[in-house]
């Protein structure tokens, strides 16, 4: 593919909106930053307290997508095993054979991902990156395309463990919910009065045409001065005395990537500085680490983000 056709994208965009609409009340911000992290390939995390609608939110787009789903219910006693497989003795074959875990989906939710042990988060991490697993020296491509969709509660729940930033960093896109407005609350209730919507959802899309729409999003151009923009970024986050643990070069590449499926999502084949802002705190707000001055402040991960970007300068004539 060396043509886009982001009128066809943009159409695709828009009847998955509705579709999520069609279940899920409102949130268009959080529905906008889950397909951006959908459409181009990169992980999401939602993070909020329980009852929210991020389970119902993320099987909506499942059932919307069409792919094959898969949902991992974590707990402190799950193992890396229950996750991506084992090897295990064959009575039948009299042999070891391999037993593929719950990952091996193309749409994945690891629901309260942060309830499970440091060990069995970790299992995730090659998975996500590499879109394998390897089990006893046994490497097993994923399928694809392959997503994942974690929801974790706030880390001052009983019961959660924190998330290690090796992890965060592997999730492309986060999000929050909150509560609903009133009037939302009450469609939620006759929505939901006498069965799940869920249920009607028929899908959009199919695999190959996500597959199709993430390889358009890398193909959208970036000038060189985007790609100074986006380091420009990176280097403030780095040098800022607020922030203890600034963005790695991944990070980059992500925020790259969702301002070019961005600029998809807007019927454009290249990205101007607002797609990068309307995307950056999507991709940084989980992953960058405040400084104790930033905490003694009283100042949140989004104050920060928003000084950063007012501290860089965005590029003219694009």
């Amino acid at each position: 593919m060396d043509t886009i056709d982001t009128a066809a994208v943009s159409r695709t965009v828009r009847e998955l909106k509705s579709r999520i609409h069609t279940v899920f009340v409102g949130k268009e911000r959080a529905v906008h930053n889950l397909l951006i992290g959908f459409l181009s390939g990169l992980h999401v995390l939602i993070e909020d307290i329980p009852g929210l609608g991020k389970t119902t939110l993320a099987m909506t787009l499942a059932r919307a997508s069409g792919l094959d789903f898969g949902r991992i219910q974590f707990t402190p006693d799950i193992l890396p095993g229950d996750i991506l497989g084992m090897t295990v003795w064959s009575a039948e074959k009299r042999e070891f054979v391999f037993k593929e875990g719950a990952i091996m989906h193309q749409f994945v939710l690891a629901d309260e991902i942060n309830r499970a042990s440091a060990r069995t988060q970790s299992s995730l991490l090659e998975a996500m990156q590499e879109r394998t697993v390897t089990v006893d020296g046994r490497t097993v491509s994923l399928p694809e395309p392959f997503f994942v969709v974690a929801t974790q509660n706030p880390s001052s729940f009983t019961g959660t463990f924190l998330l290690p930033e090796s992890q965060t960093d592997r999730f492309g896109v986060s999000l929050s919910i909150g509560y609903p407005a009133s009037g939302e609350e009450v469609t939620i209730l006759k929505r939901f009065k006498t069965d799940n919507p869920i249920d009607d959802v028929v899908p959009v899309v199919s695999g190959e045409e996500v597959m199709r729409m993430r390889v358009a999003a890398r193909l959208v151009r970036t000038d060189s001065r985007i790609d100074q923009l986006l380091v420009a970024i990176a280097e403030n986050t780095r040098k800022s005395p607020k922030i203890r643990l600034g963005m790695s070069p991944r990070a980059t590449q992500h925020l790259m990537l969702a301002s070019q499926t961005q600029a998809l999502f807007e019927g454009r084949d290249y990205v101007i500085p607002e797609d990068v802002l309307a995307v950056v705190h999507g991709v940084l707000a989980h992953r960058l680490v405040l400084s104790a001055e930033a905490k003694v402040g009283n100042q949140n991960v989004h104050n920060v983000i928003d000084e950063v970007v007012r501290k860089t300068p965005l590029p003219t004539g694009i």
